[in-house]
């Protein structure tokens, strides 16, 4: 093919590779594409999508003829497809000088892009864009072609060890270089302040672009990773939003849409509160998306933890520094933590309240601990002890301090709201506790706060979005020391970047999240008893379930209570962890707080006081009313945590429960019919012999009524009026229905056989044993029933 062919076919390729960006083409489906089930598709996927595979020899073939491809701006990220709507350039450079404004109007904007940029745009948005795929088997999103390509084109492009590879071409001179600038059809608006790219501030001190491969190798990375993060992190609320625009910025377009309308009165520009509307959109990530997140960021960690040592004298840093090192050094703080910090806040905020969260909490660690990340290795040591955070990593934990105190808190928020019983809750709050608890971190980030805290003595510079420069501050591995050397300004410059200048800061350390932690402590004492407690009655389950109960004539858990829960069905191994995890948790929140053995001595009197005597829990907490007891917000916060429960019986006609698992249907209803017809017809002579005061009298009332069938009433929550549901002595034939009651007679009948006594022997054996137990149960025990639904 002529280039001018590939040029015509290659938007159709990518599309045809990772699917139309309104999500109708699914396109080869790399994100369910596993070597596991389609071995060759997924090989052949790999080598074709591969950094020196066909595809992107074809991309670098393209490139060196500075062809342009339009991508629809409609399908960008909500908050910059917002600001382009409402003509406010965004910060990243990777927008400048691409946005193309139809003849018409300002409708229909696209962005130029150039082979390269077009390709990693559509890779990247095709994690977003094809949620609904058809899936028929189940997808291991860690095993998936893309999730390995990701992984792959970061090890390519942003190596840990060595250089980026030249591209794969014959042409020594086919890379290009930074797009050519171009003024744009209709001006534009700073998103924030206006940064050059690493790669522009480098090729000013170069004689020839194309004679120098270490701007080709900085511009394919840094194109990279701003694609990666603008794709896959530039997502938030309306609200955020609206927060994140700068008051200056605000005046600015402001001023812009004055000057606009008085020259162009026919086709105003779009106004605000259209662009916002617009912005309207729901965004939900996924959890393949979080952990494809997650592998960016580690990724990123061990990217800038191979920085290498830095010369004595800055001067010859300066010029002996390679734009690939220079990139190492400021890639976390200005790439990714504001828009990692949003997403984070985003999904803490809007996640559902179950076991899911668990990748965003192992992405959210996993930026916490650049440490894990580090070359060096930790010494080998008999004992396995907890390691502790040095103090290189203080300036790291002040410039990323909100991602430590505020996301902690609304954990926290979180973790009050769930079920601590259920073991993946507990190993969330365990895997949080023990992170923190890592000796010196906790002191490291009490000191950043100290250090925000600070008066301020001279008011610096006010700017709202990016504080300062990514060249003022350098490497957090960096022994240079910085432009900027007050550490206090650099953690408050920080945290006004991302929360603006107007933010009350809430303590880590403060009395409000400590009252925070000591309820979490709490409610982690109170799981501990449930647990426990559940685990008792499990135990004393299964001891009653013997094999002489199958000699009962009826089965003992008719009249049970639902004690149901989710342990039930796991396991006592299950009950086990959790109470590991909820103990290692308790432990690890004493060491970052300091609590002290009073306080939990405390905590634990007041969880014990939820047992009563007998050791079976109370009700939840109510209050009295003329119709029965009303659950308090604090009763269904303990029924919703499983914490207490109402002990549910049925209360009903004992005749007419349901079926039960353990009955047979069609006998269930002949007996009812049966005992209906005996007891319409003997029904006064049954209540003359149960009102007799001899031994006939008592004998007749203990297989002919119910004494407890009243007094179950007071179990319920609610009161009613029960004075018209009168049951008299009546004959209940159901226990004949069960199948247990079944297989006991004719493991009888069975045995009998052998003793060569016939089947009408037997019944007579039967009923003779039954009535002496009958007489001696009168005697004795009157009040205990034989069979009682």
């Amino acid at each position: 093919f002529s280039l001018k062919e590939l040029h015509g076919i290659f938007p159709w390729l990518v599309e045809s590779i990772f699917g139309s960006l309104d999500g109708i083409i699914v396109g080869w489906n790399l994100r369910c594409l596993q070597g596991r089930t389609n071995p060759n598709e997924y090989s052949v996927a790999l080598d074709f999508l591969d950094p020196s595979g066909p595809m992107m020899k074809l991309v670098y073939k393209l490139q060196a003829e500075e062809y342009r491809y339009d991508f629809p701006v409609s399908y960008l990220p909500g908050p910059v497809k917002a600001s382009i709507q409402e003509q406010v350039l965004p910060e990243c450079s990777l927008y400048y000088n691409k946005v193309q404004f139809p003849s018409s109007g300002g409708l229909g904007l696209n962005l130029a892009l150039n082979p390269f940029e077009y390709y990693m745009f559509y890779f990247a948005i095709s994690l977003i864009t094809q949620k609904n795929s058809p899936v028929t088997h189940h997808v291991s999103p860690s095993n998936s072609a893309y999730f390995i390509l990701v992984d792959t084109y970061l090890k390519c492009f942003l190596p840990t060890e060595g250089s980026v590879l030249p591209p794969p071409s014959s042409n020594p001179g086919g890379a290009i270089t930074s797009p050519t600038p171009r003024s744009p059809a209709v001006p534009f608006s700073s998103y924030g302040m206006h940064h050059t790219s690493l790669l522009k501030r480098h090729i000013a001190h170069q004689p020839s672009v194309n004679a120098d491969p270490a701007s080709q190798e900085i511009w394919r990375s840094e194109t990279l990773l701003q694609i990666f993060v603008e794709m896959w992190l530039h997502h938030y609320s309306l609200e955020m939003y609206q927060k994140m625009q700068s008051p200056h910025v605000k005046l600015e377009v402001l001023h812009y849409r004055l000057s606009i309308s008085s020259k162009h009165h026919g086709s105003p520009a779009q106004s605000s509160y259209q662009a916002l509307h617009a912005y309207q959109e729901s965004f939900k990530p996924t959890e393949e998306h979080v952990l494809v997140v997650r592998l960016l960021v580690k990724h990123l960690h061990a990217f800038s933890n191979s920085l290498k040592p830095e010369p004595l004298s800055p001067s010859a840093h300066s010029h002996t520094a390679s734009p690939l090192e220079e990139f190492k050094r400021v890639v976390i703080p200005r790439f990714v933590q504001e828009k990692l910090y949003i997403f984070l806040q985003h999904c803490f905020g809007h996640w559902p309240l179950d076991a899911s969260f668990r990748a965003v909490l192992e992405m959210w660690l996993s930026y916490l601990q650049p440490w894990r990340y580090a070359p060096e290795k930790p010494p080998q040591s008999a004992e396995p002890l907890p390691r502790s955070v040095s103090d290189k990593w203080a300036a790291f934990i002040q410039e990323n301090l909100l991602m430590y105190t505020k996301l902690f808190v609304g954990f926290l928020n979180r973790a009050l709201r769930t079920d601590l019983v259920s073991p993946k809750n507990a190993l969330m709050v365990f895997r949080v506790a023990k992170v923190f608890a890592q000796p010196n971190l906790a002191e490291m980030i009490l000191k950043g706060e100290q250090l925000f805290l600070e008066p301020e003595l001279v008011i610096p510079h006010r700017q709202h979005r990016v504080f300062m420069s990514p060249t003022l501050g350098g490497s957090f591995l960096s022994s240079r020391s910085p432009a900027v050397t007050d550490a206090s300004f650099k953690v408050k410059s920080h945290v006004y970047s991302l929360e603006g200048q107007d933010f009350q800061y809430k303590q880590m350390f403060g009395t409000e999240v400590r009252n925070l932690v000591l309820k979490l402590a709490q409610l982690i004492c109170q799981a501990q008893q449930t647990a426990k407690s559940i685990s008792d009655h499990s135990a004393e389950t299964t001891a009653t379930q013997s094999f002489f109960s199958w000699f009962r004539f009826t089965p003992s858990d008719m009249n049970g209570s639902y004690t149901g829960n989710d342990l039930d069905e796991i396991g006592q191994d299950s009950i086990k962890k959790t109470d590991e995890y909820l103990e290692k948790a308790l432990e690890y929140l004493c060491q970052i707080f300091k609590l002290s053995e009073a306080q939990l001595t405390q905590m634990m009197m007041k969880c014990g006081t939820a047992q009563d005597e007998n050791g079976k829990k109370q009700l939840p907490d109510c209050i009295e009313s003329a119709n029965g007891l009303i659950l308090t917000p604090l009763g269904r916060y303990q029924i919703i945590n499983g914490l207490r429960r109402f002990e549910v019986h049925y209360q009903g006609d004992t005749e007419l429960q349901p079926i039960r698992s353990y009955e047979n249907a069609t006998l269930v209803r002949l007996l009812f019919r049966l005992s209906s017809v005996l007891n319409q017809r003997f029904a006064d002579q049954m209540e003359v012999l149960c009102s007799r005061e001899d031994f006939f009298g008592r004998l007749c009332r203990y297989h002919l009524t119910n004494p407890h069938l009243a007094q179950k009433i007071r179990y319920s929550p609610m009161v009613r009026d029960r004075t018209g549901q009168h049951w008299g002595p009546r004959i209940s034939l159901r226990f004949l229905a069960s199948y247990r009651t079944l297989i006991s007679l004719l493991m009888v009948y069975f045995l009998a056989s052998w003793f060569y006594i016939g089947p009408v022997g037997c019944t007579f054996i039967i009923l003779i044993g039954y009535f002496f137990y009958a007489v001696i149960m009168t005697f004795f025990f009157e009040g205990c029933k034989p069979h009682e639904h």
